[in-house]
């Protein structure tokens, strides 16, 4: 399909661009930006001065801000195994519905992808489906089990873009060293969750004045910070590419912030979740506001904020953690940890930028270009010539309210139900397809 957007702010940090103009796509690529005169248009279609007989279809992006295709590196689809959650068909059209392009699965499926059939299955059934981008994070070990590594060069020759046992830790240091080594000529990531077990297994929610409140056991803020500094001080050794999952704590934020000045290898996420909530969204024994790691407390929120305005934190994730009713609506201790993410994360990032935290810019940074970088997604994050036609139409202003029952999503697992946002993604473009029209 060729297509013409006309009169929006191009966005794109990998050109260190922020301007009005017409983006150009030809079928699947970017062809570029060009100038007004250089087409003319007629209804709904442009033709090409040059190129009479080739018709565009356009699109008026007037007052919305026109960005590389969105990139949530860190999703959990539950496809194969867990499908009545969420299957791949679902979880990438409701990653398309909230301005994703591609999405980066994590491996914590049934059977577990530890093997290159799985990957291939993901990689398959995302494809026929048509939606947004699927690139399999593969496990660290076989069933993710921590004893013994998995195959990771046949994962990485199938299509796994990295690996992580995330849901659990690599607890062994043992472990977590030697998978270090072994990828390091691969050029790919290994994405730790960082939680020592030893301190969190008992607990229930953050450890502090809230979970004394409820009576729940708690979690201490050491729980990830020691495994942070663990697993900082081996890729320090190793000199591979350490990315940290879904940091939390200040003190995470504050060794992640000196193993960069140290020049180590480490980049690290925060989840729309830590920034935008803090421990008392669990008052009440609210399930849907359950994770792991836990939601910190105030300090720690404002921690992660600065750190996304520095640069400390090099992208933003949903961590989109479906679950079924029945696993939620119970008792607090027996609730599985997660949110349904996809549907709510542009509008709660876009709040950063409202509030001043981060510039427009940034944002596309965190949430499109740096992601594409760290997970090697070549001809994806930006808006080069060249570039595949990946792109997603945002509007900032835009008020709306989230309402669970809309999501496409199979998860309606979300604390954010009956809050107003503002700004939302109104269309993605993936792979030169136009994926839904403009919302009212």
């Amino acid at each position: 399909m060729n297509i013409l957007i006309i009169n929006g702010l191009l966005i794109d940090p990998s050109q260190n661009m922020e301007k009005s103009g017409a983006l150009l796509i030809e079928d699947d690529r970017i062809k570029g930006i060009v100038d007004p005169a250089s087409y003319s248009i007629n209804g709904d279609t442009a033709f090409l001065k040059d190129q009479k007989d080739k018709p565009y279809t356009v699109i008026d992006a007037a007052g919305k801000w026109v960005v590389p295709g969105l990139i949530d590196m860190h999703v959990h689809f539950r496809d194969p195994g867990y499908e009545y959650k969420e299957d791949i068909i679902t979880g990438t059209m409701a990653a398309m519905s909230g301005g994703f392009t591609s999405v980066c699965a994590m491996p914590n499926t049934r059977p577990i992808n530890d093997n290159k059939t799985v990957t291939r299955y993901m990689i398959s059934k995302a494809h026929d489906a048509g939606y947004a981008n699927l690139f399999p994070i593969a496990a660290v070990s076989k069933g993710s089990g921590g004893a013994e590594l998995s195959e990771i060069y046949d994962l990485v020759d199938a299509g796994a873009v990295a690996v992580s046992d995330d849901g659990m830790p690599v607890a062994s240091a043992g472990l977590l060293r030697m998978a270090l080594l072994y990828m390091k000529p691969l050029g790919i990531p290994l994405i730790d969750h960082p939680e020592e077990l030893s301190l969190s297994k008992t607990g229930y929610m953050n450890e502090g004045v809230a979970s004394v409140k409820l009576g729940l056991n708690g979690i201490p803020q050491t729980a990830e910070s020691v495994a942070v500094a663990r697993d900082i001080m081996i890729a320090a050794e190793t000199g591979s590419r350490l990315h940290l999952a879904h940091i939390s704590t200040r003190y995470s934020i504050e060794l992640v912030r000196w193993a960069k000045k140290m020049g180590i290898p480490v980049t690290c996420e925060v989840t729309t979740n830590h920034f935008s909530l803090n421990e008392d969204a669990v008052d009440g024994y609210n399930t849907n506001a359950k994770l792991n790691p836990p939601l910190r407390s105030e300090r720690d929120r404002q921690a992660v904020l600065e750190a996304l305005s520095d640069g400390t934190i090099d992208c933003i994730v949903t961590d989109h953690a479906p679950h079924g009713h029945d696993e939620k609506e119970v008792e607090f201790d027996k609730a599985l940890n997660g949110i349904s993410g996809l549907e709510t994360s542009v509008g709660l990032s876009l709040k950063l930028v409202h509030d001043k935290i981060i510039n427009k810019k940034q944002f596309v940074q965190l949430m499109s270009h740096t992601p594409s970088l760290i997970v090697n997604l070549k001809n994806k994050g930006t808006l080069k010539a060249g570039a595949d036609a990946d792109v997603t139409i945002i509007d900032p202003d835009k008020k709306w309210v989230v309402d669970k029952n809309k999501f496409v999503s199979k998860g309606r697992n979300t604390p954010f139900h009956g809050r107003e946002l503002k700004g939302r993604a109104l269309m993605t473009i993936a792979g030169g397809k136009i994926h839904g029209n403009t919302r009212t």
